[in-house]
């Protein structure tokens, strides 16, 4: 159709150098969250094409497809949950909206929380509002946490919206960004040196995220220790990271990991088990998950030959994904 109007806006995954799981409530509000991650280049897009006689929704990601007559019927029933949560709350009359990922589903790269962004991003360009990065970031995560009811964090949204290398606090309920500034001969051999691995679908849920936070709330002292030793080691990863300390970051990655799996049994997985093994051997300074766990995609800081690392990884059957840092975040691609 001539002379439609397509809106397109794309926003970066993350890596979490430490810290994940101490921003999501209780313990975000209650005490002081940090998380320290970076922007890579492996983005969510979304479209939006206003007009036409009904919704289309169309996820390139999920390979699912679905048509809506009426706005009343973009009810939760858990298919393309996200996609109908930001058309509700849109205002938006009958449209196309058509997502799609860089990553794998569930690799555990924030790319659910990149989506949010793009997705409030492109609708924002469609409706002629502007809203500045955070502002993005909060509006995203209301519509993940909020509007379609799915439990979790905000560095996502944040890393999202903003790019680059970021230390977030979180407490109260507000979130403090602090940009990091690299030295940039460090930040390029950072990239050179590590290496993410997909392991398969994360198999991390709503019920392992009310578990962790419900013992939490209780006050079972491993997983109060292991939250509040998160943080710590985030604070440290924020040091490491600006002294350009290659082996500081790679120990404090392995040490996060380490607090990580304290929170629930089910945290590694035996395909993640066997990755590290032999990542280990191939000469690997440190690693942990990307994201909540228990599948997903780890990423290891490689000591030796790259090509000997990926090997490794190829050889535990892991997908080796390629990526570089994000410092732009969330972007309009196009305006029609």
């Amino acid at each position: 159709m001539t002379g439609e109007r397509v809106y397109r806006a794309s926003a970066p995954a993350r890596l979490d150098f430490a810290g994940g799981w101490t921003d999501v409530a209780p313990f975000a509000e209650e005490e002081r969250g940090l998380v320290v991650n970076a922007a890579i280049e492996l983005r969510a897009r979304a479209e939006v094409v206003p007009g036409g006689d009904c919704y289309v929704l169309q996820s390139h990601e999920m390979g699912e497809t679905l048509e809506v007559r009426d706005a009343r019927a973009l009810v939760s029933d858990g298919k393309l949950g996200l996609l109908k949560a930001a058309l509700r709350t849109s205002g938006l009359g009958p449209c196309t909206l058509r997502t799609r990922s860089d990553a794998p589903p569930g690799s555990g790269l924030g790319s659910s929380g990149a989506l949010d962004v793009a997705l409030v991003a492109a609708i924002d360009a469609s409706r002629g509002i502007t809203r500045l990065p955070v502002e993005l970031a909060e509006e995203a995560f209301l519509l993940e946490s909020v509007e379609a009811a799915l439990p979790g964090g905000r560095q996502d949204q944040y890393a999202a919206a903003l790019g680059g290398f970021n230390k977030l606090a979180f407490e109260r309920n507000a979130v403090h960004a602090e940009r990091l500034v690299l030295d940039s001969a460090f930040q390029a051999e950072l990239a050179r040196r590590i290496v993410v691995c997909y392991t398969g679908t994360s198999r991390v849920s709503s019920r392992t995220i009310s578990r962790v936070m419900g013992a939490y709330a209780s006050g079972t002292a491993q997983v109060v220790g292991a939250l509040r030793a998160l943080v710590d080691t985030a604070e440290a990863m924020a040091r490491a990271l600006q002294a350009s300390d290659l082996a500081r970051v790679a120990r404090l990655l392995s040490e996060n990991w380490l607090h990580q799996q304290r929170l629930d049994p089910d945290m590694s997985t035996d395909t993640m088990m066997r990755l590290e093994a032999r990542m280990r051997r191939a000469g690997a300074l440190g690693g942990k998950a990307a994201g909540a766990g228990a599948g997903g995609s780890m990423f290891f800081i490689v000591g030796g030959h790259r090509s000997v690392a990926e090997a490794a990884a190829r050889e535990a059957g892991a997908r080796v994904l390629d990526f570089a840092w994000a410092m732009e975040g969330v972007r309009m691609e196009q305006a029609g």
